[in-house]
């Protein structure tokens, strides 16, 4: 019995360790954008929310988009980097965390303009409504493919 405590007792000793090393695993998404902009504060909620740590730069995106190499025309409000991957717009974690596992030869990912439904765009702010778009693979030449549809 006397064993068992002292297991016990190690094991809740490391459970605050556990779990800052779970934290400190967390895919980092560097974001710039407007700081008047809601939707891209609660695109990073949703990121937050799927296990992404954010760090956030309210000073916009367009100079950031450029640096990254996402094309002007695929734009969005808010421009975000991770793993050496630009994501442009209200792309949903699940499709950032799969280019983070499958890696493929891209300049990231683009949402663009702001489709009703996308994270960010959603909820009872507006009407629970959901648009269709796609979610676009942008490759080094500028060209895109789709990535991920959602409908």
């Amino acid at each position: 019995m006397q064993r068992r405590n002292m297991l016990l007792a190690l094991a809740c000793a490391a459970l605050p360790f556990a779990t800052t090393t779970a934290r400190a695993a967390a895919p980092m998404v560097e974001i710039w954008k407007d700081p008047n902009c809601g939707c891209c504060q609660d695109w990073v909620k949703h990121l937050n929310r799927n296990g992404f740590a954010t760090r956030v730069h309210d000073e916009g995106n367009v100079a950031a988009r450029n640096r990254l190499g996402m094309p002007a025309k695929l734009g969005s409000c808010h421009t975000g980097l991770v793993g050496g991957y630009a994501v442009e717009g209200h792309v949903p974690a699940r499709e950032v965390q799969r280019l983070l596992k499958e890696k493929p030869k891209a300049v990231g990912l683009a949402v663009p303009g702001m489709p009703v439904g996308s994270p960010g765009m959603d909820g009872p702010a507006y009407g629970d409504q959901r648009d269709p778009y796609d979610v676009l693979l942008v490759l080094a030449d500028g060209s895109t493919r789709v990535y991920q549809s959602y409908r």
